[in-house]
């Protein structure tokens, strides 16, 4: 075997210079507040049984989907649970892919076009930034949940002048002819490594104002925002006003895949062009009966007045906050309504120190180091869960106190 190139093992020696090399670790029996299974659905014996039986019941009983699924790999299967999503989250069409990572990247290669812009908060997830970078069209960064700097960005980029439209209504550039310029906004509806919430409904105003599409990664919020878990841009009724959401199933769904939300036209157009659909295997039978049975136990949560997971999540996400405020003085927490919590320790030796004394005292808390979120940002990204106590958030709290003290 040829010696591993010297430009690659300098890279890694860098990572391990700065504690900040990445290694794989095998999941604990310790408490869990580090997984994103919000809801407790990847352990629940009934949503695998009920998957098992449905596939061993319509004769489904294969390994792989064999092909993309514009040749051998489309089954009814996938498209009985794409009408069960698009019915779910009140939309006209939706689209399975294999993962969140495999939705951004096949609808933001694909969807912008050379001479069009995407701007974007500058804290959206990697696999956004990754699509963009794949695109032809020109992006530009906003600051995080900034409205002031996302319209200074419109403003400057936008092709329109006061007078949008000509009589005939069609869309006219400064110098009067006809513009074929779109304009993009993208945010998520929960930051994954901040646990915020950007202002959706002045967002909207904004993209309404400027002509605008607006584009919410929604991985974070299912499950976990509005009474019925199905996001914040549901629960707020933006459904019309957003061009496309993406929703994952891999955290509070507990199983595996994505899917993208839009038009029946945006449905069409990522068949024909996004190419993370076109060209991959599709998703297998198993992950999507897990899907489909994962979103029946969400239905029905919807209808228990006791003993629910999505209850029992809001009132730990609820007591976490008023817990929180005792400590306020010794912890430097982002202010977060989500599921998602993050204790600022700047540093990646001290924050990794001080999550190893986490999980010495029986909680799996892992530590966020830079590069991937910034030097002096580094943090400890807290996790609730639907099926933490009362009491096992109160000893995180007192522990993290007297370590970071």
């Amino acid at each position: 075997m040829r010696k591993f190139p010297k430009k690659l093992q300098q890279k890694l020696t860098k990572r391990v210079a700065k504690n900040s090399l990445r290694k794989l670790s095998f999941s604990s029996d310790l408490v869990d507040f580090s997984s994103n299974d919000y809801l407790g659905f990847s352990r629940s014996k009934e949503i695998f049984e009920k998957s098992h039986h449905y596939l061993v019941d319509h004769n489904l009983q294969q390994n792989g989907a064999t092909g993309s699924r514009l040749l051998s790999g489309n089954h009814e299967l996938h498209e009985l649970v794409e009408k069960q999503l698009a019915a779910f989250f009140n939309m006209e069409s939706t689209l399975l892919f294999n993962s969140g990572y495999d939705a951004n990247i096949g609808l933001f290669s694909s969807v912008p076009q050379r001479g069009d812009i995407i701007l974007y908060d500058e804290y959206i997830h990697a696999s956004i930034r990754d699509g963009i970078q794949m695109s032809n069209a020109k992006s530009f960064k906003f600051k995080h949940t900034d409205l002031e700097a996302l319209e200074i960005l419109m403003l400057r980029h936008s092709e329109m002048d006061g007078e949008r439209w000509s009589q005939s209504g069609v869309a006219v550039s400064r110098s009067g002819e006809e513009s074929h310029q779109v304009l993009y906004v993208v945010t998520e509806s929960v930051f994954s490594m901040d646990g915020d919430s950007p202002d959706l409904l002045s967002i909207v105003k904004l993209c309404k104002k400027h002509e605008a599409h607006l584009i919410v990664d929604e991985a974070h919020a299912i499950g976990v925002c509005g009474n019925n878990g199905v996001g914040l841009v549901q629960e707020l009724g933006l459904e019309t006003a957003v061009f496309a959401r993406v929703v994952t199933f891999g955290k509070a769904m507990g199983c595996h895949g994505a899917a993208i939300l839009g038009s029946k036209d945006l449905k069409q157009y990522l068949i024909n062009f996004a190419r993370s659909f076109i060209y991959t295997t599709a998703i297998s039978l198993h992950s999507v009966a897990t899907i489909k049975f994962a979103f029946e136990e969400l239905v029905t949560e919807r209808n228990r007045s006791k003993e629910s997971q999505i209850l029992n999540l809001k009132s730990n996400i609820q007591y976490f906050n008023q817990q929180l405020s005792t400590y306020i003085q010794q912890l430097n927490f982002i202010t977060s309504n989500s599921t998602i919590h993050c204790c600022i320790i700047p540093g990646n030796k001290k924050v990794k120190k001080i999550a190893q004394k986490m999980q010495e005292n029986g909680f799996d808390i892992k530590p966020i180091l830079s590069p991937t979120v910034p030097q002096n940002q580094e943090r400890l990204r807290i996790c609730l869960h639907s099926y933490n106590s009362k009491k096992e958030i109160d000893k995180v709290l007192n522990i993290l106190a007297t370590f970071v003290a």
